[in-house]
């Protein structure tokens, strides 16, 4: 079966990134390295990198670009689901493309670690192409079954690094574009130099600007920013 009937997954990207959306920096050879997995049939890439390095964004951009040129693709993000949806990763070897987000989170769980081995077999031998990530290299991670440890250590590695303060804004410009509002530099610089300084806190910051400016009918402004910042959790 393609999916557990009681905890379905979901087929479809859960993010609309694209490649042209993101912010290459250090990391061109792990951008060029995912692009070209659709070439390589029977490809397997591991991915790894901190939180915020963009992981994410590049495992839903290369779903997007499969469906794209016609290929049947599918993403998963494991920190999401509970031990049971497991069993909804059987089927997937009928997909040209699967990408499996978050494999940290599941590292050391026989039932997930049992379940995602007997899924990366069938994509292999079927011809699909896999692509894993997860926030520590292979090697640190505490797969108790060895063949998983081994299946993976076949494919390409690749690590990314995550942004410099530069790249921080030009990601935050980068997704003000994408929410379709205007954030002045200034704003931008407050949020870095007083926000959280990971990735994810900062684009979460920028989307509750966004929210309280519409809310408001405001300006994004150093004091909307201000105020936004008192109103997250430290």
């Amino acid at each position: 079966m393609l999916f557990s009937p009681q905890i379905p997954l979901q087929l479809e990207p859960r993010r609309p990134d694209r490649f042209e959306d993101f912010v290459v920096g250090p990391n061109a050879v792990a951008l060029s390295a995912v692009q070209h997995l659709l070439d390589e049939p029977g490809g397997v890439l591991f991915l790894s990198g901190p939180p915020g390095s963009g992981k994410s964004h590049l495992l839903n951009a290369l779903c997007h670009a499969a469906r794209n040129a016609g290929l049947g693709a599918f993403y998963v993000a494991l920190k999401r689901l509970p031990e049971d949806a497991a069993a909804g990763l059987e089927g997937l070897q009928m997909l040209d493309l699967v990408c499996v987000d978050d494999l940290d989170y599941v590292a050391g769980s026989p039932v997930w670690e049992k379940a995602l081995f007997r899924c990366f077999n069938e994509i292999r031998e079927a011809g699909g192409r896999l692509l894993v990530s997860s926030s520590q290299p292979l090697p640190l991670l505490p797969i108790q079954l060895p063949d998983l440890a081994s299946r993976l250590a076949w494919g390409v590695r690749q690590n990314l690094q995550p942004p410099d303060d530069p790249g921080k804004l030009e990601i935050l410009q980068q997704r003000a574009r994408t929410l379709r509002i205007e954030v002045p530099l200034d704003v931008q610089h407050y949020l870095l130099r007083y926000g959280r300084r990971d990735m994810a806190s900062l684009l979460m910051a920028l989307e509750r600007l966004k929210d309280a400016a519409f809310a408001d009918k405001r300006k994004i402004t150093v004091p909307l920013a201000r105020e936004v910042l008192g109103e997250l959790p430290g």
